[in-house]
């Protein structure tokens, strides 16, 4: 049995629940030498991401999660509605960015009971989308805190901004947890941005013999009384939609060489092998990548192959999510989101493409690899779309919080990756591939970040470029 790695401890215990009222600014506080100017201030409730107004909140930078999760799902065989109950203790370590009277958390459908800062019950408030936290003492820029919030509630199925399940979708057999783009919030309180990254580690207690399967490497399980706690840790930094925790009937198959990326997948037990067959190409998958990307950045690699029916697949990171079966060409999608969107993530929603648009530049790569057809052919087919075809009207940079995942994110995305690699052939493009991810891995990067760089490896002006191609509508001219 591992030692249990979280501090759910006797300051829990002992917090005294506190009265969830709206909480007051209270006196300011004058900074020196400026009379009248407070000093403390309330952090913003969003980080000003024009799409998701109230993701992320402003004044915090979360350093870890330590989330400690009892879960309990839906009552066989014909629940009605389709509800779990899921307890949860969310240990948070974070440091000021600014000087805090309050801050902000995101929490969305679940209810806190306490709040404890640096071993003291604190005053909370929490509305619709948002838990507000007032420290005493306040907190100065730079100060570290420890923030243990106890919460919980019945889950359902959460929609996003377009109508599907994300967050923590409950199913028959456990729940599955895919939270693109801002969906965390409805599992754990969270800074919910990808610009705060954060390493996590997870407890998740569940009913035998259902499996729980997180981000990460496997540090243990152990069944007690009916329940099992399974241990996850996953020491690389994370944007809080790449965070799984899903639960089910689950067979876990490790492949972990001596000196090779471990691979640990889980295959749900009702998927026939036709269904996860394409899995066993992913260390070839893997050795494509890290030759164009550079070296694989995360301690582990695997998937979840679930039995759900709603079509899903997600780079949830170190662990890409399957919904039903896992398809060749997904599996490389998703594998390549690894560097693409996971270690380099977006620095606002709108730079969606910059996911997207390589990941399915890499799966066009494979395909020529595999000899499915070359990427010439692939930018072809895309560049033959009509001029009238959404993939065309929509700005690339800019499509807009409901065309997060429209066609032109992922085809016109990829066009412009080859159309680029055109215009500043191969050695320019794929020195540009690798220096990209050296650069902005572990971090977020936005198009004028990409842009840049280009003109940088290449000594090309490609200012009209990126005009017509990122953020202007209409089909570009080759």
């Amino acid at each position: 049995m591992p030692a249990r790695p979280f501090r759910r401890s006797a300051l829990i215990a002992s917090a005294l629940v506190v009265t969830a009222t709206l909480i007051g600014s209270g006196a300011a506080v004058a900074a020196p030498g400026s009379p009248g100017t407070p000093r403390y201030g309330p952090g913003a409730d969003g980080v000003g991401d024009p799409y998701f107004p109230l993701a992320g909140n402003g004044g915090i930078d979360v350093v870890h999660y330590d989330l400690d999760l009892d879960y309990t799902p839906p009552l066989l065989p014909d629940p009605a509605p389709l509800e779990g109950a899921l307890a949860g203790v969310a240990t948070i370590d974070l440091v000021a960015t600014a000087d805090l009277d309050r801050f902000n958390l995101d929490l969305r459908g679940l209810t806190a009971s306490s709040v404890v800062v640096n071993g003291k019950p604190m005053a909370f408030a929490q509305t619709e989308n948002e838990l507000v936290i007032a420290p005493r003492p306040k907190l100065k820029t730079g100060q570290s805190a420890t923030v243990i919030v106890t919460y919980g509630g019945t889950t359902t199925v959460p929609l996003d901004i377009e109508g599907y399940p994300y967050g923590w979708v409950t199913t028959y057999d456990g729940a599955m947890v895919v939270s693109e783009p801002e969906g965390s919030a409805t599992w754990f309180p969270v800074n919910d941005h990808p610009t705060d990254k954060s390493t996590y580690s997870f407890a998740i207690t569940v009913p035998a013999p259902a499996v729980a399967v997180a981000n990460g490497l496997l540090v243990g399980s152990e069944t007690v009384d009916g329940k099992t706690t399974w241990w996850w840790d996953a020491p690389d930094p994370m944007a809080a939609y790449l965070a799984t925790a899903t639960v089910g009937n689950f067979r876990l198959e490790t492949d972990a060489p001596a000196g090779e990326t471990p691979i640990i997948n889980a295959i749900d037990v009702t998927r026939t092998p036709n269904q996860y067959v394409n899995l066993a190409r992913t260390r070839a998958m893997l050795a494509f990548f890290e030759a164009r990307y550079g070296e694989y950045p995360f301690v582990a690699y695997g998937a979840i192959v679930d039995n759900d029916s709603v079509g899903y697949a997600l780079e949830t990171q170190t662990r890409s999510f399957f919904s039903g079966s896992a398809s060749e060409g997904t599996i490389a999608h998703e594998l390549a989101h690894q560097w693409m969107g996971n270690h380099v993530s977006p620095g606002r929603w709108a730079d969606i493409w910059l996911n997207e648009g390589w990941a399915t530049y890499s799966t066009w790569m494979w395909n020529e690899e595999r000899s499915i057809r070359t990427v010439a052919a692939q930018f072809a087919i895309v560049m033959n779309r009509a001029a009238t075809t959404p993939t065309w009207n929509t700005v690339l940079a800019d499509p807009g919080p409901t065309g997060l995942f429209g066609a032109a994110v992922y085809d016109r995305g990829a066009a412009l990756l080859h159309a680029l690699r055109l215009e500043i052939g191969d050695e320019a493009f794929f020195d540009l591939a690798k220096t990209w991810v050296q650069e902005y891995g572990g971090g977020t990067a936005t198009t004028a970040d990409f842009a840049a760089l280009s003109e940088e490896i290449s000594g090309h002006d490609l200012e009209a470029f990126f005009t017509a191609w990122a953020y202007t509508p209409g089909k570009p001219a080759l």
